[in-house]
């Protein structure tokens, strides 16, 4: 399948252009910087530029465009920026690709837009699926229901098969050695201390296995996927104890219902991409720590 990837050069841009590769896709990376990724076509472009961004997706004529471009972290810019930026760039990249005739459109949401970590939030049922209200608190998380809004919209009105998943915080290969994750804290350090991981109720999802699932939901059926939304994440939570004894020091929103999260039980269920899509994670912070720790230092270097 020829697949245009958006926002090619960032965390998750990187893992899911390689693993669509990887996989026997013919992919054309776009950003606005290239990140010379192997095996990739990458167009510097900015998707701002409504125009330009038409006529390259006029050109290319892909089978699919995921589109992951877009401000990636809340509060790293300001609000009305953030808001701005990430609804005018999906409105146009959803456009854009229904016209060049995309015969599907995949846009990356976040599990932020459930509204954790505001004032007065509670989880409404643990654990956390697709059926969960959505309660934006800030202008990423409300920029996020607007593109799943946006996809929802194109469904209705076009040919083309859209849908829109939500990953968890995402962890890069790199990261996992000791790079800093997004928020500037490495791996062992959100697992020291677990109100580093609690922001985000303990979730993670490996930048790999985020391929993974893009690479099943082009499989699907599209009228599996049409106007469809799914929580993509690993199959633990980022913690060395079981959510169920942390909740109430490190996450008390969550309520009693956390009782149930045994063992290395996660917070968001990812039960309905298993179950409709067929993917499930491969990996998870125990083996990926140990792997990371079993390469000489000058490996990793190089």
């Amino acid at each position: 399948m020829h697949v245009v990837v958006t926002g090619s050069s960032g965390r998750l841009g990187r893992s899911v252009c390689a693993g669509l590769a990887a996989s026997g896709h013919t992919v054309v990376g776009v950003d606005r910087a290239p990140a010379r990724l192997d095996g990739v076509d990458e167009r510097p472009i900015d998707l701002r530029d409504e125009p330009a961004a038409q006529e390259l997706l006029d050109q290319l004529r892909p089978d699919a465009v995921v589109h992951l471009a877009g401000i990636a972290v809340p509060f790293s810019a300001p609000e009305r920026e953030i808001l701005v930026t990430n609804t005018t760039l999906a409105h146009t990249v959803l456009a854009a690709a229904a016209r060049a005739g995309a015969g599907r459109v995949l846009a990356a949401s976040s599990p932020t837009v459930i509204g954790y970590g505001a004032p007065g939030w509670r989880a409404a049922s643990v654990p956390i699926d697709e059926t969960h209200p959505a309660h934006p608190a800030n202008a990423y998380a409300l920029s996020k229901i607007v593109i799943e809004e946006t996809v929802r919209m194109f469904s209705r009105t076009a040919a083309t098969a859209f849908g829109f998943f939500r990953p968890c915080y995402v962890i890069s290969p790199e990261e996992w050695a000791g790079a800093p994750t997004q928020q500037g804290h490495t791996i062992a350090e959100r697992l020291a201390d677990p109100a580093l991981a609690a922001v985000s109720l303990f979730n993670y999802l490996d930048a790999r296995d985020a391929a993974a699932f893009v690479d099943a939901w082009l499989s699907a059926p599209a009228e599996e996927v049409d106007g469809e939304g799914y929580f993509v994440g690993a199959g633990d939570a980022l913690a060395t104890r079981p959510v169920a004894e942390l909740w109430r020091e490190y996450a008390p929103a969550l309520g009693e219902a956390a009782d149930a999260l045994e063992g290395t039980r996660p917070v968001f269920s990812i039960d309905k991409a298993a179950e409709r899509l067929g993917w499930r994670p491969e990996r998870d912070w125990r083996g990926e720590l140990a792997a990371a720790s079993a390469v000489p230092t000058e490996s990793r270097a190089s």
